[in-house]
């Protein structure tokens, strides 16, 4: 029997973030597939101001080797406004993440 790829690190002892990701109505929410190498937070930084996810609704993070999980959503975000000034633009859909983690 084939068996699903975990979603654990290789490098157990690492923090994992993963997206939430809202494709519509139609379409719902889904968890971002993403490779193994870009879970890490400066990765998904850089991929939610290069438009990588549509339209982020949550972010989750977790390390196996610790024992934790937890919504980091306000976390990103705060990290986001933070770093606005390393940007010539700040992409739509960082606009619409940061005014929906606002009203959570």
């Amino acid at each position: 029997m084939r068996r699903s790829p975990s979603i654990v690190a290789r490098e157990a002892d690492q923090d994992v973030y993963l997206v939430l990701d809202d494709f519509g109505a139609r379409l719902s929410r889904a968890w971002r597939e993403i490779d193994e190498e870009a879970t890490d937070r400066e990765t998904l930084i850089r991929d939610l101001m290069n438009e990588q996810c549509g339209r982020p609704a949550r972010i989750v993070a977790f390390n196996t080797a610790e024992g934790w999980s937890r919504d980091v959503t306000m976390d990103i975000a705060d990290e986001l406004r933070r770093r606005f000034v390393e940007y010539d633009q700040v992409p739509p859909s960082v606009q619409e993440f940061l005014e929906a983690a606002v009203r959570r």
